[in-house]
């Protein structure tokens, strides 16, 4: 069994919506109570309250009614929150790491969790709990719910962009295959993620796959830039520090964490669909490991403010988490290496050569080329944690070319961003997307059937799906 979670909007009234807001900062007092009571038991010079044992006894102490609506059960789940955050910085202080810090940043709306039993799922209805004496709060769910209600373990009321979700909790069954369609341990995949491709996987049997993250990184490109003209649209009239912003301005700052939000969701939707596709190819392959790399490390250097701007909209971290998740559904083991050197290293000889500024990547020593995405791929398939190499498999010859976020802008028939206009006045836009080639003389192609075609690329014969 595996926990999966699903984000799920809500649809309120007026009346639902305060209410529910009305929890959610409620929350945000118990979090500000917590890290004032602390802050006294700094400048006290006394050990800081920090297991979930001892605040939860200071909020009986507190007595109830304190916080409005919000009961016993969600007032607790923020105290988990926050003693999981401390022991988590304090772990990775005593690790090494001088740059964690421990929760100290007061909120004015923070998410609560209500555990099974405390709620009620009927349907697309969810009575979520509220105080002794206030009258039961009912909201409806936009969309059924992707998982069995017996099968359900907690949900979770948020806010992103002044919009109101639910994160529902299932634990879910691991995928079952028929006798001699589950994935084996042996078959050894190596996953290169990256930002212009997400995931770039080379598998055994001389196969690959290519998830194309064009339009992910097109989304945050044309993101970044609208946002750059509304800064310098509204810089004249940004109330100064400690100044009350106007009517205007507050509907300003509405209008940009609507537009930021949504921004998130495509994104995120994007990068799920990416780890959908490699999961789903190598169930069909009957994968059982995947060895990852992990390019985590260069998020610590600096190379200039664009190339830094790059890197924190890759998303690394959430990219990765998304492969693990759908791979422990599928059965999947997923090891993480590090991926350094992979993308340099020829992997027919084993030597190194200058890493390609291009996406095809050519040995000066045995004459191999190939796609720079794969290369990694193969070598970090060979890679073991603490180990040496396990598995050598034949570079990709059959390449699977997918692309993730055909929900985003700009990806559809016309192939232009919605948002922006024609380069010249008098076009209306582009003439569409191309169509493939005909088939050769005498071959028949099925209609919407993916058929592949052969490319020469290098010394090497690729077939594209």
């Amino acid at each position: 069994m595996v926990l999966r979670t699903a984000r799920v909007g809500l649809r309120v009234t007026a009346a639902q919506r305060e209410r529910c807001f009305g929890l959610l900062a409620s929350a945000g007092d118990v979090w500000a109570c917590v890290l004032d009571m602390n802050r006294w038991q700094r400048h006290r010079g006394l050990r800081p309250l920090a297991s979930y044992q001892e605040l939860c006894r200071e909020l009986s102490a507190a007595g109830p009614g304190t916080f409005g609506e919000l009961d016993t059960t969600g007032a607790r789940s923020v105290l988990r929150r926050y003693s999981d955050a401390w022991f988590a910085a304090a772990k990775r202080r005593a690790g090494g790491d001088s740059l964690a810090r421990f929760p100290r940043r007061k909120r004015g709306l923070v998410p609560v969790r209500y555990y099974h039993g405390t709620f009620v799922l009927d349907g697309q209805r969810l009575r979520l709990p509220v105080g002794r004496g206030c009258a039961p709060l009912w909201v409806r769910l936009d969309r059924e719910l992707p998982y069995p209600v017996e099968q359900v373990r907690s949900v979770t009321l948020l806010n992103e962009g002044r919009r109101l979700f639910v994160e529902v909790t299932a634990e879910v069954p691991v995928a079952t295959y028929e006798p001699g369609c589950e994935p084996d341990p042996g078959r050894v995949a190596g996953v290169d993620p990256g930002v212009i491709h997400p995931f770039a996987v080379a598998g055994p049997g001389a196969e690959g796959l290519i998830v194309s993250g064009r339009a992910i990184r097109a989304e945050t490109h044309l993101h970044l830039k609208d946002t750059k003209h509304r800064r310098r649209a509204v810089a004249q009239r940004a109330p100064k520090p400690g100044q009350a912003g106007s009517r205007r301005w507050r509907k300003h700052r509405a209008r940009q964490r609507k537009i930021e939000a949504r921004h998130k969701r495509r994104v995120k939707q994007a990068q799920h669909e990416a780890a959908k596709t490699v999961i789903g190819w190598a169930v069909k392959r009957r994968i059982g490991t995947l060895v990852v790399g992990d390019p985590r490390g260069v998020l610590d250097l600096k190379a200039g403010r664009r190339h830094n701007q790059r890197v924190r909209a890759w998303r690394v971290g959430y990219l990765l988490r998304c492969l693990k998740d759908k791979a422990e559904q599928a059965g999947i083991r997923v090891m993480l290496v590090d991926e350094r050197g992979t993308s340099s290293t020829c992997p027919a000889c084993g030597r190194r050569v200058p890493k390609p500024a291009g996406r095809l990547f050519t040995c000066m020593h045995c004459g191999f080329s190939g796609h720079r995405d794969l290369v990694g791929g193969a070598n970090i398939a060979r890679r073991r944690p603490g180990g040496p190499i396990t598995t050598k498999n034949l570079f990709p010859v059959v390449i699977t070319h997918r692309r993730a976020g055909r929900h985003l802008p700009g990806t559809g028939p016309a192939r232009r961003d919605p948002r922006r206009r024609p380069h010249h006045g008098a076009l209306a836009g582009s003439i569409g997307r191309p169509r493939p080639a005909p088939p050769p003389w005498g071959v028949a192609r099925l209609s919407g059937e993916d058929q592949p075609t052969t490319v020469k690329h290098g010394q090497r014969s690729l077939t594209r799906h």
